[in-house]
């Protein structure tokens, strides 16, 4: 399947704005996606508006080479496509909760990088709190298996000639603070509760191909 261009769509959430309570609650959802994702969404395709010669690109290519990118608009690409990928991503990860733990390939490489799964999940966690400001705490994968957490700032992304991303937890103030106010630790802890991990191993499995 060919992988969308311009225009770039906003893509509706895979469940319905209450089915994640009570971890995040319609609000905070509709807030999140109706809002702050769709800007990201409009903002990339104004920057690529006058640039036929970008609008064939997917969004990865796009965000994979950033140096072929036209300096007058190299930053508002990398900004808003980021936001777009990273909140997509960050949707499509997420389920309604229901207590689901990783399972086969992928909780064996948790396993054998972290020692355990919570183990991971301390880590991780640490890695989405301590991002200082506004970011992102990712969980990513070599082709050859090697797991691995990083932060980014802003709307940055990591090195996709390198990486392959499995799950994310945005840590913007807007995608907790209606529920949370400064409790980012509380809305982190609830997010693994969300993840959706049957997706999360189908990623996995694709990236060792």
């Amino acid at each position: 399947m060919k992988e969308e261009t311009y225009p770039f769509v906003v893509r509706p959430l895979p469940y319905g704005y209450d089915a994640l309570c009570p971890v995040l609650d319609r609000q905070t959802l509709c807030y999140h996606h109706d809002k702050h994702y769709k800007t990201y969404v409009d903002n990339l395709n104004s920057a690529l508006s006058d640039y036929p010669e970008l609008q064939e690109k997917s969004l990865k290519e796009l965000l994979m080479h950033p140096e072929s990118l036209p300096e007058a608009v190299r930053r508002p690409i990398m900004n808003n496509g980021g936001g777009v990928f990273n909140h997509e991503l960050y949707f499509e990860s997420m389920r309604c909760p229901a207590g689901q733990m990783p399972k086969g390939i992928l909780k064996t490489a948790l396993d054998s990088g972290f020692g355990a799964y919570d183990r991971w999940k301390d880590e991780m966690k640490k890695a989405a709190v301590g991002t200082f400001g506004s970011g992102w705490a990712w969980l990513l994968t070599e082709t050859d298996g090697k797991l691995s957490i990083m932060q980014t700032a802003n709307q940055d992304v990591p090195d996709f000639n390198r990486y392959i991303p499995i799950v994310l937890v945005d840590v913007w103030e807007h995608a907790y603070y209606l529920q949370y106010q400064n409790r980012r630790a509380d809305y982190v802890d609830g997010w693994f509760d969300l993840i959706d991990w049957k997706k999360a191993e189908r990623r996995y499995e694709e990236a060792l191909v």
